[in-house]
């Protein structure tokens, strides 16, 4: 009984806690399903590399880390814990993608190289605090 006393506990005050998500967009990419990789770093305190911007038939998503089990599937290596932080995380990410898109476009029509030939963005395209 205690134990879950102590779980609720840390949840709500985890809940009442800002999260900061910092994303750099790594790579753009035209052609694929894939459109851009990203990092993540949360709160200067945990940093989650390998995300993808996906393009799937409903629009796009963000795709963490995963790896391949026995059966075939995909299975997260990391992931939010509730579908409130998810959405957040998602938020942050998506936002990113279109910043870093409207500036490579931006940069494209003032005669910089294609969007398709940028591979980095080292500078933090957006920070979000949720």
């Amino acid at each position: 009984m205690a134990k879950k006393q102590a779980q609720a506990a840390a949840n709500t005050q985890a809940a009442q806690l800002p999260v900061n998500y910092e994303v750099r967009i790594q790579s753009l990419k035209v052609n694929g399903s894939t459109r851009a990789i990203a990092s993540v770093d949360i709160n200067g305190a945990f940093a989650v590399r390998g995300v993808k911007v996906m393009e799937g038939t409903k629009g796009l998503f963000v795709s963490l880390p995963s790896y391949k089990v026995g059966n075939g599937e995909y299975r997260d290596i990391c992931f939010p814990c509730t579908s409130e932080s998810r959405e957040q995380f998602q938020k942050a990410v998506l936002g990113a993608y279109e910043q870093a898109l409207s500036q490579a476009q931006n940069q494209a029509q003032k005669g910089a190289p294609d969007i398709s030939q940028q591979s980095q963005t080292n500078a933090p395209v957006k920070s979000q605090s949720m």
